[in-house]
């Protein structure tokens, strides 16, 4: 991953190699931003750019020793620290080197990628991945060598949100008193989720969501497609490549998503309570963060439907079977009941993050869009 080959966030980069051309790198950077935006391929070219041994002005030059080895993700002064699960019948805390082989190979494939595919890529089930507290003592011991290229030491952090609390803890002086020429760039989507403590000993980059004529241009470049349906989906992905790249193909799990959705509203405003039933039944068999990933879209649906009564194309980010759904459902979206409906489905979301029971919560929460219906 090259400054290249980034999409957009031409101000960060420049934010960047102004640092190194300065001399003033900070030894922690917070890259934040929502899904999409280019975080992880950022910091992976900026590392590219440290270790790199004879720079350009804009990039690595891209065939010196580090570059080569940083085109397979093996240089070794960079390391990665990701959320893991634990291994079936291992008693023991995980850390990320125990997945560093399915990690590089995530990486290579699409440094574009969501929570969700890492979690596909581990087979974590219905696990919840996190950063274990014996990860901090890993990344202690690998920043106490000396670096092997005599450069710097790199330590790519991606998604510090989902840190234990010790493990935090841990790493506060590293943080405060890191050796020399060492370098942490951490990658966040939620920051405010952070440790206050570990917050305040980073410089925050925030990364704007990528503009629509950016994803459009490399929609046409890199997939061919025809300017028209660039544009569209440069559009309904509201600034995120990985939506982008999702709305060329409509998912599988958003197609499902998509499906449960249209039926719950057609069960619910029917009042059939024996589907919903069965509906809820089919939803708890699901893991937790497709349940998550399921209430979250749900909230998408219901804020675009809401919006498509306003008659301004340009403000709905819906694809086309999601916008025919809304020539009949959005009317029954209005200020009457919207915010209920959204506070419904937020409860829900922060139920299930509580390990409530799923068929429980998902049945209350179809009764209660019977009525919500009829408002």
């Amino acid at each position: 991953m090259y400054f290249k080959d980034v999409i957009g966030q031409a101000e960060a980069k420049q934010r960047l190699l102004t640092m190194v051309r300065e001399s003033r790198i900070p030894h922690a950077i917070l890259l934040s931003g929502k899904d999409g935006t280019g975080k992880l391929p950022l910091a992976i070219a900026f590392a590219r750019y440290l270790c790199c041994e004879n720079p350009g002005p804009d990039d690595a030059c891209g065939h010196c020793p580090s570059c080569i080895k940083m085109n397979k993700l093996v240089h070794p002064d960079v390391h990665y620290v990701f959320p893991v699960v634990k291994k079936k019948k291992d008693s023991k805390a995980p850390v990320s080197d125990d997945y560093i082989d399915r990690w590089r190979q995530q990486v290579l494939d699409s440094p574009y990628f969501s929570f969700k595919d890492w979690m596909a890529r581990m087979e974590a089930e219905n696990q919840q991945p996190i950063i274990y507290v014996k990860e901090s003592d890993e990344m202690i011991r690998k920043l106490s060598l000396k670096a092997s290229q005599g450069g710097y030491k790199i330590m790519i952090v991606w998604l510090p949100e989902k840190m234990n609390v010790d493990c935090g803890n841990k790493l506060l002086k590293l943080l405060e008193e890191p050796p020399e020429k060492t370098v942490f760039l951490w990658v966040s989507e939620n920051p405010e989720q952070i440790l206050p403590t570990l917050l305040s000993r980073l410089q925050l980059i925030n990364l704007q969501p990528v503009a629509e004529n950016e994803l459009a241009q490399m929609l046409c470049t890199r997939y061919m497609l025809q300017p028209d349906d660039a544009a569209d989906i440069a559009h309904r992905s509201e600034g995120s490549v990985l939506r982008a790249l999702e709305n060329i193909h409509l998912g599988e799990e958003e197609k499902l998503f998509f499906e449960l959705f249209t039926s719950l509203m057609r069960l619910s405003y029917a009042r059939r309570l024996k589907e919903m039933k069965a509906w809820s039944e089919q939803v708890a068999a699901m893991g937790r963060e497709r349940q998550k990933n399921l209430l979250t879209y749900c909230q998408r649906m219901i804020r675009e439907n809401f919006i498509y009564n306003f008659h301004c194309p340009g403000m709905v980010y819906m694809g086309r079977e999601e916008q025919q759904f809304a020539t009949r459902f959005a009317p029954f979206v209005s200020e009457r009941n919207v915010i209920g409906i959204m506070d419904e489905l937020q409860e829900a979301q922060l139920h299930i993050e509580q390990n409530a029971n799923p068929k429980i919560v998902f049945f209350d929460f179809a009764l209660k869009m019977i009525v919500l219906l009829k408002q």
